[in-house]
């Protein structure tokens, strides 16, 4: 998503990881990983709650 908005413009790039909390953008699998968790029975008790896997940029 990220490419598709910078064009490949490297510095554009840049400017939104300097963005992010964590100094880098998320990997694809970090998102899976978090709905594969929603998915199964270790999160049986979450119920209506909007979840951010966004390396903490909301919370900054």
């Amino acid at each position: 998503m990220v490419d598709r908005i910078t064009e490949g413009d490297k510095e554009v790039k840049k400017q939104f990881v300097q963005l992010e909390p964590r100094g880098r953008m998320g990997e694809p699998e970090e998102v899976a990983s978090a709905v594969l968790w929603l998915c199964s029975e270790e999160s049986s008790f979450i119920a209506g709650h909007p979840m951010s896997v966004d390396g903490g940029f909301v919370a900054r």
